[in-house]
């Protein structure tokens, strides 16, 4: 069984025991968290479509904790200009790890 969601304006296909990262959320480490947008479920065969989101079909999850990623380096450069400018960003975010999916 598997569920796309949507969160953070990204989409997800997400498992029973998958552990993914997410935008960062507002929520305790340790603490259960319903995702509710949810978009596409398929069990044994069958598959449920939203538009665009599936009613009553949810996903829990246990937030494991937050961080921060890995560092992007940004350098512009204009030749012949003696110009170049170097920042970098480390993205926010959030580790669940799926419990359940009810559809």
């Amino acid at each position: 069984m598997f569920a796309i969601i949507e969160t953070g304006g990204k989409q997800y296909r997400v498992e029973q025991g998958l552990e993914f990262k997410v935008e960062l959320l507002q929520a305790e480490a340790g603490s259960e968290l319903a995702l509710d947008k949810v978009l596409l479920v398929s069990a044994d065969g069958a598959t449920k479509i939203g538009a665009p989101y599936l009613e009553g079909a949810t996903v829990s999850c246990e937030v494991l904790g937050h961080g921060r990623g890995e560092k992007i380096v940004i350098f512009h450069k204009k030749r012949r200009n003696d110009y170049h400018k170097k920042t970098g960003h480390r993205q926010d975010y959030t580790s669940l790890k799926v419990k359940s999916i009810q559809a």
